[in-house]
């Protein structure tokens, strides 16, 4: 059996105001404790071959090589399988670099976020624009092909200016994907606190969406994902796994994993991960969640694939409404499928709740 496999390291040197992804800050390395126990999960799993593995976080940047390759050598993955590492612009410098390339690593995807200086302290980032061409360039050096950045849409007195700086270094430094967030205020995380000044309204963060998409696009890069572009053969295939609903195995406190069907995750605690590891389980996959995460993807949704797979026919009336929703715009409807424009995926949870209902 086939599947992902997704290692979170929920360490990282200072807590970003923004995050609300379980992590501990005031960490500078990954204890030895903590690679072992993961290792001990995943040899729970037995006969996996893995197709796909990503280090997620946290910031993984701040495992040691020989802790990745010693992760990856407990599992059995596939020749010719993306691993990805996601890094901090900060931690990684070439020695690093050419460390995790050596050890397996062939997917490194930077978290840039803004080449907005002010932007970025506002985001409690420590990197600057100088350490972001410093990674792209060390990455290259080292062996890394593909090679993907983050950005942040509407922060505080945004502008598209800022949108167009941050794509075209990124574009200028070699990045073969990007990834586009628009920015939501997170329960329990300093912004909810203390939430700055001057964040663009709803009307404002669907314009810079929409012109984040053009601009991105006029790059050379093509949306397959709400939030995500890639150069042709560049398309993150761990994250569409998710998207499809495939197989694939979440370790570490806050991971979650869809495997045979059923969903499960372990609790956000990283003491009783190390000591007394249990996976808490939260349903199987249904129709619905196939219907919401199909159109998610540029692919769009196929209705007869809903039909075979889940036994779901649309109603006459479904039909009709999708027909409005084309001649508004919101998606395209053709060969039997159902693929949302950027103008629709702004509003994908209610055209989701349209064809579920």
């Amino acid at each position: 059996m086939t599947s992902g496999l997704y290692i979170h390291v929920p360490f990282c040197i200072k807590k970003c105001n923004y995050c609300d992804f379980y992590s501990l800050g005031g960490s500078s390395a990954v204890p030895e404790e903590y690679v072992d126990a993961v290792i001990k999960e995943i040899k729970k799993y037995g006969d996996v071959q893995y197709k796909t593995v990503y280090f997620g976080g946290g910031t993984p940047s701040l495992l040691s090589a020989k802790q990745v390759e010693k992760i990856l050598s407990a599992a059995d993955v596939l020749e010719n399988a993306e691993i990805t590492l996601e890094a901090n612009p900060e931690t990684v410098t070439f020695e690093k670099l050419r460390g995790f390339r050596a050890a397996g690593v062939n997917r490194i995807s930077f978290g840039v976020q803004t080449a907005n200086q002010r932007s970025l302290k506002t985001l409690g980032r420590i990197h600057s624009n100088q350490k972001v061409t410093e990674a792209f360039e060390n990455a290259k050096a080292a062996g890394f092909k593909n090679i993907s950045g983050d950005v942040i849409l509407g922060l505080p007195d945004y502008t598209c200016k800022e949108l167009d700086d941050t794509v075209e270094l990124l574009h200028s430094l070699g990045a073969t994907h990007i990834s586009s967030y628009m920015l939501k205020i997170e329960q329990g995380t300093p912004f909810a606190v203390n939430t700055p000044a001057n964040i663009p309204d709803d009307d404002r963060m669907s314009d810079f969406y929409l012109y984040a998409c053009q601009r991105i696009e006029s790059l050379g890069y093509k949306q397959y994902e709400i939030s995500n572009f890639a150069m042709d053969g560049y398309q993150s295939q761990h994250n569409n796994i998710y998207w499809k609903l495939e197989n694939y195995i979440g370790v570490g406190p806050s991971a979650h994993s869809c495997f045979n069907g059923k969903r499960f995750y372990y609790p956000r605690d990283l003491h009783s991960f190390i000591t007394n590891p249990q996976t808490i389980a939260d349903g199987e996959v249904d129709a619905d969640e196939y219907i919401m995460l199909s159109l998610r993807l540029k692919s769009g949704l196929n209705l007869a694939d809903l039909k075979e797979k889940w036994g779901r026919e649309l109603s006459p009336l479904k039909i009709k409404k999708l027909k409005i929703l084309e001649n508004q715009g919101y998606i395209t409807f053709e060969n039997n499928t159902v693929s949302l424009t950027p103008k629709g995926f702004l509003i994908e949870n209610a055209i989701s709740c349209e064809i579920m209902m």
